[in-house]
């Protein structure tokens, strides 16, 4: 477990009016932003596509409201053949996954919504959702990938995007995903206690965390930009890695 680990924000947020349930158990369902546009049954993926983990027979339906289950989702990361692809090259948010590495890990953390008795509660919660061992990378695509890449990679929201509609092939970088990539069984908590011990700001300082701000707001601020969290080659980087990886196997089941 050498390689870097990159923290990337996914999945609906505050901005949307739906989110992704988050059961007793710590059990989950991952549910996406919304794609920008409509795209083709061909290529698309609509709300209503998509699968219950724990039961493919089952769609997500009971946690949607119902005018967005005929929209195409932005499914992404897609956890069947180990996918992420962003703009790295246009989106400041996204910049830094330039510098990721074949090894290196991408950790998908995601905010949860506390589901009970088949309703939602309003209580919400960061939660890493599963990862992506980086083997592969496609940098920049501008256009129609090879056939072979092409099936690799055909599963991804830019993709799908782009096969739906050829200027859009846009610069867009994919990242694959080793066998030893993972979607969690279980949601793996993001509390403060377990930040003080792991993560530090860029300026090598410990978060912040101010009295004006809730822990949610202050962990959502930290981790809306994609960014290099832990490199085991820093100075202390080597423990932080350590005590990461002992908290993930610990919760996520």
């Amino acid at each position: 477990m050498s390689g870097k680990i990159y923290i990337v924000n996914v999945g609906s947020n505050a901005s949307h009016k739906f989110c992704s349930p988050l059961f007793h158990d710590r059990t989950f369902e991952f549910i996406p932003i919304p794609e920008d546009r409509q795209l083709s049954d061909i290529n698309g993926q609509n709300y209503s596509d998509l699968r219950s983990y724990y039961n493919i027979d089952e769609n997500l339906n009971d946690y949607l409201p119902n005018d967005i289950k005929k929209i195409t989702a932005h499914n992404d990361p897609e956890f069947d053949t180990f996918t992420y692809g962003d703009n790295c090259d246009v989106n400041p948010r996204a910049m830094s996954l330039r510098k990721v590495s074949r090894g290196d890990y991408l950790f998908f953390i995601a905010r949860l919504e506390n589901w009970v008795e088949n309703k939602r509660n309003g209580n919400f919660g960061f939660y890493f959702i599963g990862y992506i061992h980086v083997d592969q990378i496609l940098k920049s695509v501008c256009t129609r990938p090879d056939i072979q890449t092409l099936d690799r990679f055909s599963t991804n929201s830019h993709v799908r995007r782009a096969m739906d509609d050829d200027s859009l092939w846009d610069g867009f970088w994919v990242f694959g995903g080793s066998s030893w990539s993972k979607r969690f069984s279980k949601a793996v908590p993001v509390t403060k206690d377990f930040c003080n011990q792991v993560f530090v700001s860029a300026s090598g300082q410990r978060w912040n965390w101010r009295e004006d701000r809730s822990e949610l707001q202050t962990i959502g601020s930290y981790t809306r930009s994609c960014r290099c969290a832990i490199d085991p080659c820093d100075e202390g980087g080597d423990v932080r890695a350590k005590l990461f990886w002992e908290w993930v196997r610990y919760y996520s089941g």
